[in-house]
């Protein structure tokens, strides 16, 4: 923000503090059942929340992280508002005041660090998908003006050659894990880059200039409601937008979610998905910074088993896709040590006994809770519907599992179930403070879900037009469809932009589809598309199917080597979706795919990709 005078800035700060006790006040007020009346620490942007944090929870752990391969290392709350001090004193001292700053990488500790020193005073974050090509890299790089980027080594010779090629901005590049200014070279030799700095090195440079008197970084005004963060969505049709969000929409998702769910300084919140996303960046690393609680670093996906049982988290945030992997292999293992019935029945005890407050989970669960860590007490699925039977699942086995619903516009949380009340085939209540509506319903309730906040970003990027499209007199039309029930649930029934309407009118949610699809056991992914039918004026309904081929060779032996045999298998899963559906949903056609739909970085399948409506 442009400099203002101590009282213009003074000024600011108390009325940011008026609005921060407000929305305290709002769950206070709030009666709704399921929400928590309890008073959350106000918080009026995330340079003072990391310092009260630091304040309140000093020597807490923070992070279990890894920098090399070996046991985690602890960090506690002092340790990271010194390196975030540090990093964004240092950041200031190389001309970085005000600008542009992206970050990238795996989702580790240097990259928490990074982010944090350039949004809690230095300039504007970006950021940046891992995943992407060099080519969308530099074209969003441009786009959102970055000065620097501060990367981690996978990604160091995508940076050079930009940086090389004289087409950006770019002025300064930062290596997250390298702790000196040079770096491999062929057989193993070292090779001087100078314009490339070291992040360590310059954490270090930080912290010796606050030593010596610099207090550029920690008196840094921070305008609360002025954009502080870009974010490039990764969206099913592949158009990046560039999502504005400030400290204000962040603190605002932090303040209310408590009021759903509790979040202790005991939690372990374990972090599996990419950071980049809003999803993981604001639930599974600014809020437990927030509320006390530590972060565990998962080194990657073939590591989940391991680190699980290194850690002990208390809190999972994932997506569908990990949910439904994690599901399938607690009942693959139930089913070959031919305990199904058992475990059934056991389950049935359970939830009897909850109802009259006794918790017997331990008694009968505890080898399936030992899976996981032997700690789990929550976990949150986002990013996609899910299959209710599997949050059920874990709840009868002694793990509250709940959805909720967000998007970056968002920062991201939309909605929420509250633990006390849960609906799990709903993605959950409008948070206190916030609102929801339906714009537009049909006859039967269904319309656009309608959000309404101080935490809906505060435009697109560059983009006045698309931003008037999506916010009309402070409501927020997310594009998904739905309905709300008598007690304020949301129940999101598809995406308005892949409805597909049949010739006599009538409406087809390919996601209703999909989620009735995803019953099956034997069905890994689907998509529901529409086709034109020959010689008549209608379309078909077609579901584009990849099978779960493990399962389906155990059904069918050595006649899964038989696309025929595999497709009339599934038609009798098919059929069994058709015998619920009025005919204009029943699915006339069926693509088998012996591999995986396309997917964006978000583990969402692209709809608009034309090698996912083949059989493949």
């Amino acid at each position: 923000m442009k400099p203002i005078s101590q009282e213009a800035y003074e000024r600011m700060q108390q009325e940011d503090w008026q609005w921060a006790k407000a929305l305290i006040q709002c769950q206070i007020d709030d009666k709704r059942p399921g929400v928590r009346h309890l008073t959350n620490r106000p918080i009026i942007n995330i340079k003072q929340m990391l310092e009260s944090s630091a304040e309140l929870y000093g020597e807490g752990i923070a992070f279990y992280t890894k920098f090399e391969k070996g046991p985690y290392t602890t960090i506690t709350y002092r340790q990271v508002l010194d390196d975030v001090n540090g990093m964004g004193t240092a950041l200031i001292a190389h001309g970085m005041k005000d600008k542009r700053i992206a970050v990238i990488g795996e989702t580790t500790y240097m990259w928490g660090i990074g982010y944090l020193g350039t949004l809690c005073g230095t300039g504007i974050v970006v950021p940046l998908d891992k995943e992407l090509p060099y080519e969308e890299l530099k074209n969003l790089i441009n786009e959102a003006e970055c000065s620097a980027v501060i990367f981690d080594s996978k990604r160091e010779d995508i940076f050079v050659k930009m940086m090389e090629g004289g087409d950006t901005g770019l002025e300064l590049l930062i290596a997250q894990d390298r702790r000196k200014g040079v770096s491999e070279g062929p057989e193993g030799s070292k090779k001087e880059i100078p314009e490339i700095l070291s992040q360590w090195e310059l954490i270090a440079e930080g912290k010796a200039r606050i030593a010596e008197g610099d207090r550029s970084f920690l008196n840094a005004q921070i305008d609360s409601r002025g954009m502080s963060i870009i974010i490039f969505t990764s969206g099913t049709t592949g158009l990046s937008k560039g999502i504005m969000l400030s400290h204000r929409n962040i603190a605002a998702d932090l303040m209310v979610s408590p009021t759903l769910v509790d979040f202790l300084p005991s939690d372990i919140f374990f972090s599996v998905l990419p950071i980049h996303h809003t999803f993981e960046c604001t639930c599974n690393f600014i809020m437990p910074l927030y509320k006390g609680g530590a972060i565990a670093h998962c080194e990657g996906l073939k590591h989940i088993v391991k680190n699980i049982q290194e850690v002990h988290p208390t809190f999972l945030l994932a997506v569908p896709a990990i949910f439904e992997a994690l599901h399938k292999a607690i009942w693959r293992g139930i089913r070959t040590k031919g305990k199904e019935k058992t475990v059934r029945k056991a389950m049935k005890v359970c939830n009897a006994a909850k109802k009259v407050g006794v918790d017997l989970t331990n008694v009968f669960f505890k080898e399936i809770k030992e899976t996981l860590g032997g700690s789990m007490r929550m976990m949150i699925c986002g990013g996609a519907a899910i299959n209710p039977e599997i949050l059920e699942d874990l709840q009868s086995f002694g793990i509250m599992a709940l959805q909720g619903y967000g998007l970056s516009e968002a920062a991201p949380m939309g909605a929420l179930n509250p633990e006390n009340k849960p609906k799990s085939n709903s993605c959950g209540i409008a948070f206190p403070g916030f609102d929801a509506k339906i714009y537009d319903p049909d006859e039967e309730g269904v319309g656009e879900i309608c959000l309404k906040g101080e935490n809906i970003m505060l435009g697109y990027y560059k983009d006045p037009e698309a931003t008037a499209e999506v916010i009309k007199d402070g409501w927020f039309h997310t594009g998904d469809l739905g309905y709300i029930d008598q007690e304020g649930y949301i129940v999101i029934t598809g995406r308005k932009k892949n409805v597909i309407i049949t010739k006599n009118g009538k409406n087809v949610f390919p996601e209703e589809l999909e989620y009735q699809l995803s019953f099956f056991d034997e069905i890994e992914e689907s998509m529901v598309f529409q086709e034109a039918a020959s010689g008549k004026d209608d379309t078909i309904i077609v579901a584009g199917i990849y099978p779960d081929w493990a399962m389906i060779r155990e059904k069918l032996g050595d006649k899964a080597d038989d696309d025929k045999q595999v497709e009339d298998y599934l038609w009798k899963l098919v059929d069994q979706v058709n015998g619920k559906n009025p005919v204009y949903k029943m699915i006339k056609k069926i693509h088998l795919r012996h591999t995986e739909f396309d997917k964006n970085t978000s583990r969402k399948i692209r709809r608009f990709v034309e090698d996912n409506k083949k059989a493949m």
